[in-house]
């Protein structure tokens, strides 16, 4: 569109007609203008930073719950040192890209041989005469204008933060007012307020440069200056043509640089007005030329895109007209040469050909590599995310594993011990009745054995009172330790190996209970039972203590001898002391014939009776010796003197041969006869206590249950603690995976933002 117009304005010569279709243009490209494509830039820009926020603050949670994961001694590591150190290392990184993102910037240098016209083309850019300009040498440093929030402007010298005052646009770094301390490769900043100037709102930063043909610096400029600049603008003299020294320069840059983005501005076209025959031609030979520079020497466009990168412009006729357009001038108005609308409608369509290239190719080089970086840090965090929520999964499911074993392992011992109580009590029962039994049967029997053992019992014997107290005292310990002896003789084997079957039974059957080390040492904490023996206090000193041996001669025809013989000690000492009077007389009953005598009563028994009979008979005897007289005579005159003469000395011989036999070997056989009686009767009243004590000596059994089952006990209660930690460790896996699981959602949804980015910033227009 623009090729034909022009071609039919230079035909047509119609100067109004060129002025009423450049406007229609001109309006056109102005409201477009308003939507400037620098906005791309500042628009990513915001996005990108707040990307990097978002990022920092994700890489800080994510640090501290590793750190703090990784620090819990409750649970097994689920993540490694070298995870932490990796992402708290993140932290300074994502800072540091962050700072530098946020000092990002679209730059674009102006190089050019002296008296070009760069700085004019920045200002009609800036549509103000900021920079210095005018015919010869003016520019002999660096200039970089920046836009500042103030309203008022300043300057800054490389090296200082002291700001000067703009009085006038020639103070600014003229060679002619030139300060001695600063040369061609020195920087000063020109800050001048956003207010002033639309371009500089948007973060563009516009660098003039001195003539490349005054020094030979290049190498030091391009690697100061050009290195992080995103767009090379070449102001060339269109009077002229394109010099070494212009290609020498970009043939440095673009060995450094891939690939940077040039523009190349024919400048002064306006003289082409002077010479409209030969506009054409020229025209075409600087395309040509220009474009043979940028795509067969430098190779950083195609012949189809070169069309985009040549323009020829008045700088110092758009900048007239702009600065009387902001004064309410007209803006054509003014001596400006033939065919300027023209020249105008070209340099704005350099703008905005400037505008869309440094846009896109800042937010590139600018945002891409970070991009990637921040995808890599997402990618990277999202996969240690997922490890720690995969490790955490898998540790819960043993911790789910574990308990439900636990719990399982902890109600079989319960079952298990209730009936192995039930029956070891059953066990203990009936081993202790068989105990108490087998102690009673042995201890009757040894009690019908006594006299044995008190026959084996030998010690110098003697009647006085001295002598039987210390001979009493070695029988009862002789009797106890024989009774003991061969009670365990009797009793211990038997019992013995009772109770080991028993104990061997107990401790197999909870050993399966217990965990693996105590059941290996379930032998030495509870000993296996030993040779059982009994456990006894006989005391015989103190059982037989009120023994009184009868020790002196006793005739055996006595009286006391017979009745003694006849109803036994107690009976008879009752029947000689006179108890008559206390038993009670029958009535006499009328006999049924005079020849049978009368029944006695039917509650009387038959010893009763003959005890009453003797008694009966001693009171006779003892009234008066006169009824021994009439007793004698009577058995006199029946049997005859020479009988009764014969009994009487049978009966004198016999006491005269018991007397003298009655020594003390005599009396010490009836201290023991006497001795065992008394014994055995005293004895035979400990039987079922001594059983019974040493049935409870098995109750040991009970005790070594009961240490068994304090080791089941302590068992279930380890079992019960490590069910109560796999609880607490499946709350804080839960926790933790909840977590991880959130952290790794963070850093899909960053991968997805950093994605949007790409696929609206990076990859637009490729």
């Amino acid at each position: 569109r623009y090729a034909l117009t022009q071609k039919w304005l230079l035909l047509t010569g119609t100067v109004n007609g060129l002025f009423s279709l450049l406007s229609v243009c001109s309006d056109r490209l102005m409201a477009e203008v308003n939507a400037s494509p620098l906005k791309h830039f500042v628009t990513a820009k915001k996005k990108i930073n707040g990307i990097f926020e978002q990022l920092a603050a994700y890489i800080k949670e994510s640090s501290s719950f590793l750190e703090d994961t990784h620090k819990n001694e409750e649970l097994d590591p689920v993540t490694t040192e070298e995870q932490v150190q990796e992402v708290h290392g993140y932290l300074s990184k994502v800072a540091g890209i962050g700072e530098v993102l946020a000092r990002r910037h679209m730059k674009c240098v102006f190089f050019g041989r002296t008296s070009n016209g760069k700085s004019s083309v920045i200002n009609a850019m800036l549509c103000d005469k900021v920079l210095p300009s005018g015919i010869g040498h003016t520019t002999n440093c660096f200039l970089r204008v920046e836009g500042t929030d103030g309203n008022e402007s300043f300057l800054l010298t490389e090296g200082s933060e002291e700001r000067k005052s703009i009085k006038t646009v020639n103070q600014l770094a003229h060679a002619l007012h030139q300060d001695q301390d600063l040369d061609a490769g020195s920087l000063v900043c020109v800050m001048w307020p956003k207010a002033k100037c639309a371009l500089l709102r948007d973060d563009l930063v516009l660098v003039d440069s001195p003539g490349i043909d005054v020094t030979t610096e290049l190498d030091s400029w391009i690697d100061k200056f050009c290195l992080d600049a995103d767009v090379f603008v070449l102001v060339a003299n269109s009077e002229s043509t394109l010099m070494q020294t212009e290609k020498s320069f970009f043939h440095k840059v673009n060995e450094r640089l891939s690939s940077p983005n040039i523009f190349i501005l024919n400048n002064r076209w306006d003289a082409s007005a002077s010479e409209p025959e030969y506009m054409e031609e020229v025209r075409r030979q600087h395309m040509d030329r220009c474009t043979s520079f940028l795509v067969d020497e430098l190779g950083v466009v195609d012949r189809a895109q070169a069309g985009d990168r040549i323009f020829f412009v008045s700088a110092k006729e758009v900048l007239q007209a702009r600065v009387q357009k902001a004064q309410g001038m007209p803006e054509a108005g003014g001596a400006l040469a033939e065919g300027f609308q023209a020249r105008m409608f070209e340099f704005q369509n350099f703008e905005r050909r400037f505008e869309e290239c440094i846009s896109q190719s800042a937010v590139k080089t600018k945002f891409e590599q970070h991009t990637v970086r921040a995808k890599q840090i997402s990618e990277t965090l999202r996969l240690i995310m997922d490890s720690v929520h995969v490790a955490a999964q898998e540790q819960r499911i043993h911790c789910l594993e574990t308990r439900e074993e636990r719990q399982d392992r902890m109600e079989f011992i319960d079952k298990q011990l209730d009936l192995l109580t039930l029956d070891c009590k059953s066990k203990i029962k009936r081993i202790t009745e068989e105990v108490e039994r087998q102690v009673s049967n042995a201890m009757a029997e040894e009690i019908r054995r006594l006299s044995v053992l008190v026959d084996d019992f030998h010690m110098d014997f003697h009647p006085s009172q001295t002598v039987l107290k210390v001979y009493k005292n070695e029988l009862h310990r002789h009797i106890e330790e024989g009774l003991g002896r061969n009670m365990s003789d009797r009793c211990s084997t038997a019992i013995t190996a009772a109770l080991q079957t028993t104990q061997t039974e107990m401790i197999d059957g909870l050993k399966p209970l217990l965990p693996g080390p105590v059941r290996e040492q379930v032998d030495k904490l509870v000993p296996r039972q030993q040779i059982f023996s009994l456990s006894y206090d006989l005391a015989c000193d103190k059982l037989c203590s009120d023994f009184q041996e009868d020790i002196g001669f006793h005739f055996s025809l006595g009286w006391t001898m017979l009745v003694n013989r006849f109803l036994g000690p107690k009976n008879t000492r009752r029947a000689l002391m006179g108890y008559n009077d206390q038993v009670p007389r029958p009535m006499a009953l009328t006999p049924v014939s005079t020849s049978m005598p009368p029944f006695p009563q039917s509650s009387m028994t038959q010893e009763e009776l003959m005890v009453s009979m003797v008694t009966g008979l001693a009171s006779l005897t003892s009234r008066t010796s006169m009824g021994i007289i009439v007793v004698g005579g009577v058995i006199w005159k029946a049997v005859g003197w020479r009988l009764i003469a014969l009994s009487v000395g049978l009966y004198g011989l016999l006491y005269v041969y018991e007397r003298l036999t009655w020594t003390t070997k005599a009396k010490e056989r009836a201290f023991k006869r006497q001795f065992v009686d008394y014994a055995s009767e005293k004895l035979q009243l400990i039987v079922s206590y001594t059983g019974s004590n040493c049935s409870h000596q098995v109750q040991e059994l009970a005790g070594t249950f009961a240490q068994l089952c304090q080791q089941v006990d302590v068992t279930r209660q380890n079992l019960e603690d490590d069910i109560t930690d796999m609880n607490t460790k499946i709350e804080l896996l839960d926790a933790l995976q909840s977590k991880a699981k959130l952290l790794r959602n963070k850093a899909g949804w960053l991968d997805s933002e950093l994605n949007m980015f790409t696929q609206q910033y990076l990859q637009q227009g490729r």
